[in-house]
């Protein structure tokens, strides 16, 4: 073995690790809870004992990421769920009680979790550890095994995982794939027992028609645009601090960022201000600030100017939020688009950068009906304390979580599935949410000695006759 493996960037080694992986998963389908937590121990260590060297190959990655924010986004909500799941571990393993019904007693039932086997997880750039570890706890918990396919915007955060992968796991544990896009298509295309990818809803389609040939079932962690929605009488400088505290991280670059904002119209001038303050309170000197990320890559960068052309182009208001924007460095200031069309690029793609489109509202419902006939986003941040109002909008309103009163912490709660719903993904994973999407509940019935089944054999009469009116009755 190499003293610094590579990520695997060809077909044929792609291939190799996949029979390699899939082989060991039918040797050994039902890994025992010391095993399963000696992986999950692997993982802990992992992370742990190389947090500086993951945390420079994602700065290298971004041109500059908040070393702050990746121990706070990508370790600590990682080493959380491993802990979680290995805490909880043995008592998920267990056998499921469920009843019988009353013409088959004193026979029992049962669900047993059982390993899928070989599953196949396609992570993002964004957070290039969290999204890559988090997946593998639920699927090591379940007692798989997995090929890792990273994101070729993060090669060096793929390679630093490549190596480290190979000093706590065997070749047919773990697999981390590199290469490019057509490598990841091949990737889709292999028959896994499971897939779960994280990433955008257009390349969502992609991942599930690929898996479709196989009949894989799949796990699409995608996007959308995610709101945050101001009740009336909410105050306004809290919203806006929480709201742009969401948005800064990872300079916008989250899936479950507010994508937009929607405020009661006398609050605007309210808002702007306290956004104008907040940020340069938070963010002084943006340009060599340590705490601001850098937009991943220029590609992204041009992305995100283009759809701040169009939109002032449209007749949209900009209100950068500071002054300290720096193209060569790739350091985005965070900014407000007033009156927003739908029209415009930026109400039609999700941004996935610190850009924050605000509209304004005169009553609730036209908030409400602007949400309902859109996509159904992957995220909904509601400001109120109202209750019978929280309520009315928990029920009248589909999104994939929902924070109240903050942003993003709905995904760090272990106890809570973490999913999209429709063009914001499909499937849960998270704690036992994850351990489940990646085993098979088989149910078992156990037949007891004494039974009434052979009431019902042939030869067929009235005996018979009687028990059917019983039955349908």
């Amino acid at each position: 073995m190499p003293d610094h493996p590579s990520p695997i960037a060809t077909p044929e080694g792609l291939q190799a690790a996949f029979d390699r992986t899939h082989a060991a998963s039918r040797r050994d389908m039902m890994p025992p809870l010391a095993e399963r937590r000696r992986r999950l121990d692997a993982l802990e260590a992992l992370l742990q004992d190389h947090r500086d060297r993951l945390a420079d190959a994602v700065a290298a990655d971004f041109g500059h990421r908040s070393r702050h924010e990746t121990r706070l986004l990508e370790f600590f909500p990682t080493l959380e769920g491993i802990r979680h799941a290995r805490r909880h571990l043995q008592r998920w393993m267990a056998p499921r009680r469920r009843p019988v019904a009353l013409w088959f007693q004193p026979g029992r039932a049962e669900l047993r979790p059982q390993p899928l086997g070989c599953v196949g997880i396609i992570s993002p750039w964004n957070y290039p550890i969290y999204l890559a570890a988090g997946p593998l706890t639920a699927a090591f918990a379940a007692g798989n095994r997995a090929l890792l396919k990273m994101s070729e915007f993060t090669p060096a955060t793929a390679a630093t995982v490549a190596d480290l992968v190979s000093r706590y796991f065997s070749a047919d544990e773990l697999a981390v794939v590199g290469g490019d896009q057509a490598l990841a298509a091949a990737f889709a295309a292999l028959p896994f027992d499971h897939l779960l990818f994280t990433g955008s809803t257009a390349v969502g389609r992609q991942v599930m028609q690929a898996a479709a040939a196989n009949l894989t079932p799949v796990t699409l962690e995608l996007g959308g645009k995610s709101p945050a929605l101001v009740a009336p009488d909410y105050p306004v400088a809290a919203a806006a601090a929480r709201i742009l505290a969401g948005k800064c991280l990872n300079a916008g670059q989250t899936c479950i960022a507010p994508d937009y904002v929607l405020l009661p119209a006398a609050a605007l001038p309210a808002f702007i201000d306290a956004a104008r303050h907040l940020v340069g309170t938070r963010y002084p000197d943006l340009a060599a600030n340590p705490d601001y990320s850098a937009i991943v890559n220029e590609r992204h960068w041009k992305r995100l100017n283009a759809l701040l052309d169009d939109a002032r182009a449209r007749g949209a208001e900009i209100v950068p939020l500071s002054a300290g924007g720096d193209a060569e460095r790739r350091r985005l200031p965070p900014t407000l688009i007033l009156d927003p069309r739908d029209d415009m690029r930026v109400m039609q793609e999700e941004i996935f950068g610190p850009l924050l489109p605000v509209l304004t509202y005169r009553r609730l419902d036209e908030a409400l009906a602007y949400i309902n006939r859109h996509d159904r986003p992957l995220a909904l941040y509601l400001f109120d304390r109202d209750r019978a109002r929280i309520r009315r909008v928990l029920d009248t309103t589909m999104a994939g979580g929902i924070t109240i009163n903050d942003t993003i912490l709905h995904i760090a709660q272990d106890e809570l599935p973490f999913g999209g719903v429709g063009p914001s993904g499909m499937g849960h994973y998270h704690g036992r949410a994850g351990f489940d999407a990646f085993s098979k509940l088989k149910p078992v019935f156990h037949q007891s000695r004494l039974n009434a089944m052979r009431l019902f054999d042939p030869p067929y009469g009235a005996r018979f006759d009687r028990l059917l009116k019983v039955l349908l009755r």
